[in-house]
């Protein structure tokens, strides 16, 4: 039998065990390139080739911890972000495409001027945000921040895995408590998902993602109150506030920017569903007025 006669069964067999086709059918082919150390271009190359009974067996411990509805960033240790790889492990939330908007709007924010000099990370997690700023911001220094000593440990290794540990500055806390000093930028994407969910997490989040990193109170809202008040007196007049929220939370976000006053909502972006998910929210030197610039 070939490869991809096996990654074949392998994607029916995830499907049956609930996972929608689509991605069924990415999940059974990265666990197979897991497996086979091959990357995608390679897997193509050589997937009507036979089968070993090496591969058999180890193919099948990955599709049977899948099928229990493990995340494929657990069972192969590595979720991509920002086109880095990144450790995962449980003591992290799984990286996920929405929260490159961050980086994005980071970005198109100092596009033409010099880097920022300074950057906070609340909630650090894996470090994808830090990191993905370190590289794209060569001069700026970085303060990953998490609640988290485990979290931190993961953040730390893919640092140095991608070269700019010397540059990141870790630190155990929860959001900006103790954090000392003023930034140009802080970009966060705090827990926000709301104590009771409707409909329920998927099992993959709901058994297998750390709950610190995922709940935010009765509304979700509680850590983002609490960054927003912390990040007022922590930015330089005409710094910036990127954050990521949740569905349904656009209204609560904006509510808490409009008190404590001094800030201006810059931008409210939507992800590729056009479900608003990231607030770009300036701190003026002076006290005033929001003012939307959509």
């Amino acid at each position: 039998m070939t490869l991809h006669d096996l990654v074949e069964r392998g994607r029916a067999r995830l499907e049956r065990a609930g996972i929608a086709p689509e991605e069924a059918r990415l999940d059974a082919e990265v666990l197979a390139r897991h497996v086979l150390g091959w990357d995608r271009a390679a897997y193509v190359a050589r997937r009507h080739e036979r089968a070993s009974g090496g591969f058999v067996s180890r193919y099948d411990t990955v599709l049977v911890r899948r099928e229990t509805r493990e995340p494929v960033s657990l069972i192969t240790g590595i979720r991509e972000f920002w086109g880095l790889e990144l450790e995962v492990t449980p003591a992290v939330l799984t990286p996920r495409p929405e929260t490159e908007l961050i980086i994005e709007e980071a970005l198109a924010a100092w596009a033409g001027r010099p880097d920022p000099a300074r950057v906070i990370d609340v909630g650090t997690g894996t470090g994808c945000l830090a990191i993905a700023l370190a590289r794209e911001f060569a001069s700026a220094r970085i303060v990953a921040v998490d609640v988290s000593g485990a979290a931190l440990d993961v953040a730390r290794r893919n640092a140095r895995r991608h070269g700019v540990a010397d540059r990141i500055s870790f630190v155990q806390a929860d959001l900006l408590t103790g954090v000392r000093g003023h930034a140009d930028l802080i970009v966060s994407n705090p827990p926000y998902v709301p104590r009771v969910t409707t409909p329920p997490l998927p099992p993959e989040v709901r058994d297998h993602e750390p709950a610190i990193a995922l709940f935010g109170g009765e509304d979700g809202l509680d850590p983002m109150r609490q960054l927003v008040t912390q990040a007022a007196s922590r930015l330089r007049p005409g710094g910036l506030l990127i954050a990521e929220f949740g569905l349904d939370q656009e209204a609560g976000v904006r509510q808490r920017l409009a008190s404590p006053a001094g800030w201006t909502i810059v931008k409210v972006r939507r992800d590729l569903q056009a479900i608003p998910r990231v607030v770009v929210a300036r701190r003026e030197p002076a006290e005033r007025g929001d003012r939307d610039a959509e």
